[in-house]
């Protein structure tokens, strides 16, 4: 008689628990090769650095890959040829402390200067002969590989870990999913992509990445050899993993797996926490409600903090790169423009954005009780050898259908007349209340950058609902707050590029500092070594 207890794992489940255990972290380099920075200089660096990042809004597990890209970036436009740079690069990423002191050595510096050897003589090729745009694409394109390949060699463990949980959802759930007129492999190609956006939170850059090594190789895998024959083929293999990035499809597959995810999350987090014991927890029913239940109150205690932490960072991202520019902005224009400034209204300019975001985010509301009931159901079908699951098919998005003009102008209109309803309300409020038309622009810029930041940040309360129903108000919420949230997008992604805080640190503050520190790190050692010579 069968044990109804018991859960018999998927060859899929067994296959990540081994992978898992084959990963090792890298080992610390003898004492002769590790690279040692003074805390006196890495103290300045390291404040430096968060000040730096604190104009930039990324993700936390982006802001390293971002750092590796700013510093090779100014020291390549000082040295194109990246001679021993690799050396400079551990250097400063020990001085900001992304990495503890002497945990970098001398074979971390051989691997990344043949990494960077290989990007120049890529470079050189590609951008012989081209115009100005193409060349821009192509060095872009081999800086997010080289970036990427950078961190993953330094930080091998989370590489690999990322690595193996990414594929294990893809292996999971790749067969549930039909595409009418696709291929399997191109379907399986985009679905890829949806998972690293979804569960990696990939950015533009690690997408490139992780499509390219999927496809061919590391650039350590390739000698200078291969490296010259394959840069005759790398425009069309860069244009070729963009438009995979940039397909429609790509869109309907991220939204099918985010609501996917939420049992997977739970069990990397169990499997990561109680991995000396995870297959005892694993094949036991009882076990495994115990754990799961307790993970998911766990993790649901410490989405408040998050919240709070990314709500702090968003609002002084807003603050540095945005607010502040525009308040500056406020006064000579409305003195130019109308002869006056009306303080009343900067005064609520610079009080009502960080308000509006403790109004939104102070509605967020954690899963409950039936939620962790669905999620358990949901994992044993993931982890147990039964197939019904992996196979059924639960996605079948069709080719767009023909639509009739007429519909979509009308929705168009109407979409339109949200904004025109939005728009005019906040207008005829800000009139009543004295704004002349330079304080009402400023007025929907805050609101519509914070309401986007807030927006964003309480999708993270939804990572960890299995089914996200829709309240009797949301469509008349959506009527009036879709406007603003359009607008802030659009300020958040276009006007970003012009980020004018990002152009005074990297190129007018980062260059002497970063020289300064080196001049004070080169000190600090020539005392040292005098020193050791007396005693």
């Amino acid at each position: 008689m069968a044990d109804n207890n018991k859960i018999v794992l998927s060859e899929f489940t067994s296959a990540l628990l081994s992978a898992l255990n084959a990963v090792r972290a890298k080992p610390r380099p003898d004492d002769i090769s590790a690279l040692s920075v003074s805390q006196t200089v890495s103290f300045f660096a390291l404040v430096y650095e968060k000040v730096r990042n604190a104009v930039e809004f990324r993700e936390d597990h982006l802001i390293l890959r971002a750092a590796i890209e700013r510093i090779l970036r100014r020291r390549f436009s000082l040295n194109p040829d990246g001679l021993g740079e690799a050396e400079n690069l551990l250097r400063e990423l020990l001085w900001a402390r992304y990495f503890d002191n002497s945990t970098l050595g001398g074979e971390d510096i051989i691997k990344i200067q043949e990494l960077i050897d290989r990007y120049v003589v890529l470079r050189k090729i590609l951008v012989v002969g081209r115009d100005a745009e193409m060349q821009q694409y192509l060095n872009q394109f081999l800086i997010d590989i080289l970036t990427c390949e950078i961190e993953e060699n330094l930080k091998p463990k989370s590489a690999q870990t990322h690595a193996n949980f990414t594929f294990y959802i893809y292996q999971v759930l790749r067969k549930k999913i039909k595409i009418e007129g696709l291929k399997d492999d191109q379907k399986d190609a985009f679905f890829l992509v949806a998972v690293e956006k979804v569960y990696g939170k990939s950015d533009r850059s690690y997408l490139r990445y992780h499509l390219f090594i999927t496809l061919y190789k590391i650039l350590a895998g390739y000698s200078i050899e291969e490296i010259k024959k394959l840069a005759v083929s790398l425009p069309s293999i860069f244009k070729k993993i963009d438009d995979m990035i940039a397909n429609p499809f790509v869109d309907n597959l991220t939204k099918f797996t985010r609501k996917q995810l939420p049992p997977f999350l739970v069990l990397f987090d169990l499997v990561k926490n109680k991995f000396q014991n995870i297959t005892n927890i694993l094949t036991d029913k009882e076990k495994l409600w115990s754990e799961v239940d307790q993970t998911c109150r766990d993790k649901y205690q410490q989405l408040g903090a998050r919240i709070r932490n990314l709500a702090i960072r968003s609002f002084i991202y807003i603050l540095l790169t945005k607010m502040l520019f525009a308040l500056i902005l406020e006064f000579p224009l409305s003195n130019y423009f109308y002869g006056e400034v009306n303080y009343e209204s900067i005064l609520i300019n610079t009080l009502f954005p960080p308000i509006l975001m403790v109004i939104i985010l102070a509605f967020f509301r954690v899963p409950g009780e039936e939620n962790i009931k669905k999620i358990y159901q949901r994992m044993i079908e993931i982890i147990d050898a039964d197939k019904s699951f992996e196979t059924k098919i639960a996605f079948m998005p069709k080719k767009p259908r023909y639509k009739r003009p007429l519909l979509i102008f009308g929705f168009t209109i109407f979409y339109s007349l949200t904004f025109f309803v939005t728009l005019s309300l906040i207008y005829e409020g800000l009139l009543y209340l004295n704004f002349n038309l330079v304080s009402q622009v400023i007025f929907i810029f805050f609101v519509s950058v914070v309401t986007f930041f807030s927006y964003r940040i309480r999708q993270v309360a939804k990572e960890l609902r299995l089914e996200d129903k829709q309240g009797i108000l949301t469509p008349i919420v959506d009527f009036f707050f879709m406007p603003i949230l359009s607008l802030g997008k659009f300020f958040s992604q276009e006007i970003a590029k012009l980020n004018f805080f990002i152009f005074i640190f990297d190129f007018i503050i980062e260059v002497p500092f970063k020289l300064l520190f080196e001049v004070v790190e080169e000190w600090i050692s020539f005392v040292r070594k005098r020193k050791e010579e007396i005693i």
